[in-house]
C-alpha cells in the first residue's frame, strides 16, 4: 500500500508542476491571459505540498526521485497536450531516468 500511495503522490506531484510550468509558459511565450500565470503559481504551489506528503522522509532521496517521474511526465504532457513525438532517444533516456528514481526511492532499506 506505502508504494501505491507513493506512485500516486508521484503522478500528482507530477501533473501540478508540470501543469502550472506549462500554463506559465503558456502566458509568457504564447503571450495568453495572466490568469495563466496564477493558476500555473497555484499549481507549483500545491506541488510543493503534494511532495511533501510523500512516505519517505528524506526530502533529498524524494526529490531526485522525482526527478526521473518529472522526465517521463514532462514527455507524456508534451504528447498529450503539446502534439510532441518524441525520439527513441527521448524515451530511453525517460526509461533510464525512471529506473533511476525507482532505484532512488524504493531501494532495500536495513
Amino acid at each position: 500500500m506505502a508504494v501505491t500511495r507513493s506512485v500516486l503522490l508521484f503522478v500528482l506531484a507530477a501533473i501540478a508542476e508540470i501543469g502550472g510550468c506549462w500554463l506559465i509558459w503558456q502566458a509568457v511565450r504564447e503571450h495568453r491571459s495572466w490568469l495563466f500565470a496564477l493558476g500555473g503559481v497555484l499549481a507549483l504551489g500545491a506541488y510543493g505540498f503534494v511532495a511533501a506528503a510523500q512516505p519517505d522522509s528524506h526530502f533529498g532521496r524524494v526529490l531526485a526521485a522525482y526527478g526521473g517521474v518529472f522526465v517521463v511526465g514532462s514527455l507524456a504532457w508534451g504528447v498529450l497536450v503539446d502534439g510532441f513525438r518524441p525520439s527513441l532517444w527521448d524515451l530511453i533516456g525517460a526509461a533510464v531516468c525512471v529506473v533511476g528514481a525507482g532505484i532512488i526511492i524504493y531501494q532495500p532499506r536495513a
